[in-house]
């Protein structure tokens, strides 16, 4: 029996868990770590009920930090690396120090943990978080919509400690209120709800695809650029043009670019030309064969601005802007371009807020929209009140007003994926369908 421990960040890591390692009595699973990735995030204890006979106590989860510690105490045998959207050099730094410490070091590809469906899947996923994705899985559904198939939308895992629904349904907004969700899921839960997209997320995926098998097409919403944990029949990809060369130095993101049926290469209206180029160039040398789309984010504000009023404190969709390494995002933009005083919140975010600007330095003009724990959504709150701004606009996903108490008046933006070449994409979705169903 070969002891595992298993390097995570509350989502792949329980995947590769329950469907390598679960029943495999030639494993024993001595414990996951959690990555200082995520702020706020961490929990203590893998439960029983999910773990299965073979761990009747559960399965410990520690701070990443202890790794080494962890390998030493429990005479890990493999180090296996369970998470996504890191450079390959911080993939290669993590398998160093557990080969110096005498340990293998493993991934685990989609032939040893991807669920197969009776169902036709089509995928939606990114070589990096903050590329588009979001916006292009609302315009795929809304193509599905227009032809008239039943479909749901089965979202990458975003547990971070909610161990208590294995399976979560989503069918109307209201249903967001009926679990304990971080605002990373409610961005990218909410805006499917208001299209009447049903959603289905959870813990254990072969429960929540027997869920999604009431369907007749399976939309993956892929998340973090992780690959999907069904078996994808169609498989879209987007590149982002303003981080020219990741695509092919973040794991698992070049996965995704050699695997992919169709790649849109989105933000290509804000991106230099030499960007695109080294964008092509990549394609062409890892996958000639996938179909190449180009989009840009349409964006829109939801209201009118306050007249008269400049100071700004700008809010953004928390992962992009922080681990994805953009730094800002469409809130930022058209703040700019409307000529606004964008305030430096640095100098009042507070609490985690305020530890977001220390661990990611690039972070400088925006406020994440961080809030793993309802502490933590407080100090959001806190950190925008104090801002002195005028007002805020809010480009995450979601309706902040409904989760904070804000003494200014917030402004949403809204973004939408707009392709150069009218009707493309559609083309590509309709081939496939006529293939599977």
């Amino acid at each position: 029996m070969r002891k595992v421990l298993i390097l995570g960040a509350g989502g792949r890591d329980f995947h590769n868990f329950n469907t390598f390692f679960r029943e495999n009595s030639f494993y024993r699973v001595v414990g996951f770590t959690f990555s200082e990735q995520i702020l706020g995030g961490e929990v203590s204890l893998y439960p029983k009920e999910l773990a299965g006979e073979l761990y009747p106590k559960g399965i410990p989860i520690y701070p990443e930090k202890k790794m080494a510690e962890i390998i030493k105490k429990e005479s890990v045998d493999i180090c296996l690396f369970s998470y996504s959207d890191v450079p390959f050099e911080y993939v290669m730094e993590k398998a160093e120090i557990a080969c110096s410490l005498g340990c293998d070091f493993w991934l685990l590809g989609p032939k040893s943990t991807s669920l197969v469906a009776k169902k036709p899947v089509l995928a939606v996923c990114a070589t990096r978080t903050g590329a588009g994705k979001s916006p292009t899985t609302r315009k795929v559904s809304l193509i599905l919509k227009e032809l008239g198939i039943n479909f749901c939308i089965v979202r990458h895992p975003m547990v971070y400690g909610n161990f208590s629904s294995p399976v979560q349904v989503f069918k109307r907004v209201e249903d967001l209120d009926k679990y304990p969700l971080t605002i990373e899921e409610r961005e990218e839960y909410e805006p499917h709800l208001k299209q009447g997209n049903p959603v289905l997320a959870g813990v254990d995926y072969q429960r929540v695809l027997e869920e999604a098998s009431k369907y007749d097409l399976i939309i993956w919403d892929g998340g973090n650029n992780d690959f999907p944990f069904f078996k994808p029949d169609f498989l879209i990809v987007l590149v982002d043009a303003l981080r020219p060369g990741h695509e092919v130095r973040y794991h698992p993101g070049m996965t995704l670019l050699l695997s992919a049926d169709v790649i849109i290469i989105n933000k290509v209206d804000e991106a230099k030309k030499e960007n695109l180029k080294t964008i092509e160039g990549n394609i062409k040398r890892y996958n000639p064969r996938a179909k190449v789309c180009y989009a840009r984010l349409e964006k829109r504000i939801l209201g009118e601005l306050p007249k008269g009023k400049k100071k700004v404190v700008v809010v953004e969709d928390g992962p992009s802007v922080t681990h994805g390494e953009l730094g800002y995002g469409a809130g930022f933009i058209v703040a700019k371009k409307k000529g606004l005083l964008i305030l430096d919140p640095r100098k009042f975010a507070f609490g985690s807020i305020k530890m977001a600007y220390e661990r990611f330095p690039h972070l400088r003009e925006v406020v994440p929209a961080l809030g793993y724990k309802k502490w933590q959504v407080k100090e959001l709150e806190k950190t925008i009140n104090r801002s002195g701004a005028d007002f805020v606009i809010s480009a995450t996903p979601i309706d902040l007003r409904r989760l904070i108490k804000s003494s200014l008046p917030i402004i949403p933006v809204e973004y939408s994926l707009r392709e150069l070449v009218a009707g493309e994409l559609k083309r590509e979705v309709i081939k496939f369908l006529k293939r599977v169903l």
